[in-house]
């Protein structure tokens, strides 16, 4: 045997498999799955409005990074036309046609769980979601609706109706935020680049919605990240209850609507390069074990 393909072996065996799709009635979704399934926790990460399982997979990279750290993922699919890419999840006050017609994402997403605890042997006590915009707008309803499913969540560039849902459990949360968003304002409103013209909520009440269920005792420490010359920075806020992260809110100074170290080509101003966000979701998950 010649010594590169000896190399390419050795890469191949330490290489988590290739996404598998999975039909589930009317629906799919995409999963990586680690070297030993079962008895594995289970990250559920849902693409954005207009997004694929498919694209999310590739443009934010979690799938193999993740497996590979010992996590099913699965990426599920929201509802539309699959051909156009223009598929949404029903987040409450949006988005797209899922949220109009009232679409059952919770009960799908949970759907998901039980079918990846059936198919696959997951541990259903170690689900976590994480998901990118109207994906993030998703995550954060359905972990404030389900909070004993769910036992971290992780949103980037989403921000949850916090008029009309309340959260319902101590769910472990990490927020990721530029203050330069156009699509999801920091602070809340319309965005100028939204696809839709709701009046999102603002990050800061989504803080105050997750931290309310951990009562009172709850302590903040703050640091900044800003190692490189990108026009941005990073405000890491940890908000501990008895010593222990409950709440991490990462606010990107200057950053537009990304996935922190994802594929995000057409971005010219507001991508940062302080932090990789698959890197910082499977550090704060692994607080919660």
């Amino acid at each position: 045997m010649s010594r590169l393909l000896t190399i390419i072996l050795l890469l191949l065996s330490v290489l988590p498999a290739q996404a598998e799709t999975i039909t589930l009635g009317d629906r799919f979704y995409e999963v990586f799955l680690p070297e030993s399934p079962e008895g594995a926790p289970l990250i559920l990460a849902l693409h954005g409005g207009g997004g694929t399982p498919e694209q999310f997979a590739v443009s934010s990279g979690l799938g193999r990074v993740a497996a590979k750290a010992g996590y099913v993922v699965i990426f599920p699919a929201g509802t539309g036309r699959r051909e156009d890419r223009l598929l949404t999840w029903n987040g409450g006050y949006c988005c797209g046609s899922a949220a109009r017609t009232r679409v059952d994402d919770e009960g799908f997403l949970r759907q998901v769980i039980a079918d990846a605890e059936a198919r696959f042997g997951i541990n259903p006590a170690r689900v976590y979601l994480t998901g990118m915009s109207n994906g993030a707008i998703m995550v954060e309803t359905f972990a404030a609706r389900n909070p004993g499913l769910v036992r971290a969540v992780a949103a980037v560039a989403g921000t949850m109706d916090t008029k009309r849902t309340k959260v319902g459990g101590m769910v472990p949360a990490l927020i990721i935020h530029g203050t330069a968003d156009s699509m999801v304002p920091y602070a809340g409103g319309s965005g100028e680049r939204a696809i839709t013209r709701t009046s999102f909520s603002s990050v800061r009440s989504v803080v105050q919605a997750f931290l309310a269920p951990w009562g009172a005792g709850v302590t903040q420490m703050q640091t900044t990240i800003d190692a490189r010359d990108d026009g941005t920075s990073v405000t890491v806020a940890d908000h501990l209850k008895d010593g222990r992260v409950v709440l991490r809110l990462m606010t990107v100074e200057g950053g537009e609507h990304q996935w922190p170290g994802g594929r995000k080509t057409r971005l010219k101003a507001g991508k940062t390069e302080e932090i990789d966000a698959n890197t910082e979701i499977l550090r704060f998950f692994a607080l919660y074990p």
